[in-house]
């Protein structure tokens, strides 16, 4: 668990809006329809080829979201939030992940290529279960 202000800086980031620096985030969040432990969570706005996640912050805030990682301003009024503005929010939860992994001496296991990689991923956990404790993705969450 990382206070929002670590977090700030980790990404590079610049306050548009404090509420608390203090706040403790828990959850990382990049779907505003999958809000859990909304008091603990960061919403990235992420941006993609058909979605902008700007485009949700008034509805995870709605879920009772109060951390927002935004790569541009916007023009809604979100009282009592945390707002860190980032040139890209995906390089922001990217350069978060790496901190996070940096923290802990694992093992830690690549799978890549274009086919086949969650199936791969299911076997070796399969098969490693019963001798370590094993992390993984959950679904086919992959990258």
């Amino acid at each position: 668990m990382y206070s929002i202000e670590h977090i700030r800086q980790i990404s590079n980031g610049q306050w548009w809006q404090v509420s608390n620096k203090e706040a403790p985030i828990a959850h990382l969040l990049t779907d505003s329809r999958k809000v859990i432990f909304a008091k603990s969570a960061l919403f990235f706005a992420l941006v993609g080829k058909n979605h902008d996640g700007h485009q949700y912050l008034l509805h995870a805030y709605r879920q009772g979201i109060r951390h927002f990682i935004i790569s541009r301003k916007v023009k809604i009024q979100l009282p009592d939030a945390n707002i860190i503005v980032v040139q890209d929010s995906l390089a922001a939860l990217q350069q978060i992940a790496a901190h996070h992994r940096q923290q802990f001496d694992l093992l830690c296991i690549g799978i890549t290529g274009s086919n086949g990689k969650t199936i791969v991923k299911e076997l070796l956990f399969q098969v490693l279960r019963h001798h370590y404790k094993i992390v993984r993705s959950p679904k086919s969450y992959n990258s």
